[in-house]
């Protein structure tokens, strides 16, 4: 079973995750977080403390687009911390979030505050991972690659965190 308060404690802030990258990522990292727009409709406190406790890496171009503007967000909202953690550092929760049985990020795990798991979400929109199942076998992954930098510069984040309210809000089950 996974210690998630454990988790949540060795997690890096995004300062420090973005300091601890390759330097050769950490330039896109801050662009995307320093342009990060985040709408009014998104500014809203949730009515309970929430942790999205996030599993990544910052060579992925997914994550790279979806993790600045979720720390943006944590940011700006009270009620909403954010804490990443290498996904090749924990293999045991990349595991426990397999996609289709393939070790994709970013996953945020939405916690509440006493670190019960609500849900989670990613690797990325689902619009977007529906697009990308339906052209894998059929477009060069290159060529994929740059459709799907397109839609993430159309959508500036607003997808994921629209998806990601929706699972924060999400009670499950004891």
């Amino acid at each position: 079973m996974l210690e998630l308060a454990e988790l949540w404690e060795q997690g890096l802030d995004f300062v420090a995750f973005v300091a601890g990258a390759a330097p050769q990522h950490r330039g896109l990292w801050d662009a995307v977080y320093r342009t990060a727009r985040l709408p009014e409709w998104a500014l809203t406190p949730p009515s309970r403390e929430r942790r999205l406790l996030v599993l990544a890496e910052d060579w992925c171009g997914d994550a790279v687009n979806i993790v600045p503007v979720l720390a943006k967000w944590a940011a700006s909202v009270p009620g909403i911390s954010l804490r990443i953690i290498r996904r090749d550092e924990h293999p045991e929760v990349m595991n426990r979030y397999l996609t289709r049985g393939a070790r994709s990020i970013p996953i945020v795990i939405v916690l509440d505050r006493e670190f019960r798991e609500l849900g989670h979400w990613g690797p990325r929109p689902a619009e977007l991972q529906a697009w990308v199942m339906a052209h894998k076998d059929t477009m060069p992954k290159e060529e994929r690659y740059k459709e799907v930098r397109r839609w993430y510069a159309r959508d500036r984040g607003e997808t994921t965190l629209r998806e990601v309210l929706g699972v924060m809000a999400h009670e499950q089950a004891a």
